[in-house]
């Protein structure tokens, strides 16, 4: 769910459009397109308008393993150049059912403190189903260099070989892992955020919801960018923007019915965050939405329900931008700029 353009732009070619004059990229792009009172980014409509020339199938006509390659492949196309770190190592955590792949990324700043330190626990995107270490190196490698902290990236179980619960039950084990292995991880227990974009930002508001309930200990910081939180009710974003703008409708319900099979329960909270009965007691939170993605109105009542329960929560809106976008560094400045606003939150956040 994170990111599934279906074009087959090099690199190299992208990179050179993204350094041409405005005028040339409307030339390209087409006339503003607008909707919902919002005007797309111009680099974005640019690489969509790209994208339409080679159109990929719809999810439900591929395998999943073909689903995951393309993921792969168009996270790799836009990322741009490699954000460079003190140190990128590959460790374990643990899951549910096992040991998990995980990478964890350090930046200089936050090499010899002399005390422990906070973490970033991320979990990627993809709809449960795609995505893993790689294809969300980029964005975690920002993520780090932006908010001064390590970031532990946690290769979870994913559908439909794992179906629901199984990609939240190893959200929450890694979770607890980390605050019991603080001392070894050199972290302070008491500053660890979790995160993540899409049906990773499911799993970390649910991991906070579990947390709370459980009675701790409990997250200090939730970071959910545009986060999946309703499988009940269709928004109308998820109508808005149902088509044309990478996360489609239609492929948004193969997603699902990946995660949840003939079976799931979709007003579980587990499933369906935004239905729990309560959200007291949930971490602080940052929620980023984007303007032309059909999660937004979702994740935006999320926040609001976060606020109505006296949780501290920032709801940040970038107005231009589809489901994605922090992924796109090759494509204009919108992902770094993002990446840099919420990093300065997260640091704020998990200030001694």
């Amino acid at each position: 769910m994170a990111l599934a353009l279906p074009m087959g732009v090099e690199i190299a070619v992208l990179r050179a459009l993204g350094a041409l004059p405005a005028r040339v990229k409307r030339l390209i792009a087409g006339p503003p397109l607008r909707r919902d009172g919002l005007e797309l980014d111009l680099d974005t409509q640019m690489l969509l308008r790209l994208a339409q020339r080679s159109p990929a199938p719809p999810l439900s006509q591929r395998t999943v393993a073909q689903a995951r390659a393309d993921l792969l492949r168009d996270t790799d196309t836009v990322a741009g150049h490699r954000i460079s770190l003190a140190e990128v190592r590959e460790t374990t955590v643990a899951g549910a059912a096992g040991p998990l792949r995980a990478r964890m990324y350090v930046p200089e700043e936050a090499t010899g403190l002399g005390a422990a330190g906070p973490l970033v626990l991320y979990f990627h995107g993809g709809g449960w189903t795609c995505g893993d270490l790689d294809s969300h190196d980029q964005p975690c490698r920002a993520l780090a260099r932006s908010c001064g902290a390590r970031v532990l990236s946690v290769d979870y179980r994913l559908a439909p070989e794992h179906r629901f619960p199984a990609p939240i039950e190893d959200a929450l084990a890694a979770f607890r892992d980390v605050v019991a292995r603080a001392s070894e991880l050199d972290v302070d227990p008491a500053r660890i955020a979790v995160a993540g974009d899409s049906a990773g930002a499911h799993l970390a508001a649910v991991t906070a919801q579990q947390t709370a309930a459980a009675g701790g200990p409990v997250p200090a910081f939730q970071l959910l960018i545009y986060p999946v939180t309703d499988l009940v009710n269709v928004s109308e974003s998820r109508k808005t923007f149902a088509d044309g703008f990478v996360l489609t409708r239609q492929n948004m319900d193969w997603y699902e019915d990946q995660l949840l099979g003939a079976h799931g329960d979709r007003r579980d909270p587990r499933a369906s965050p935004l239905l729990a009965d309560s959200l007291r007691g949930s971490p602080p939170a940052m929620v980023v939405t984007a303007g032309f993605d059909p999660l937004r109105d979702e994740g935006e009542a999320y926040a609001h329900a976060l606020r109505s329960a006296g949780v501290s929560t920032i709801l940040r809106r970038y107005p231009g931008y589809i489901h994605g976008f922090i992924h796109m560094f090759a494509v204009g400045r919108g992902a770094d700029r993002a990446v840099g606003e919420i990093g300065g939150v997260l640091r704020a956040a998990l200030a001694r």
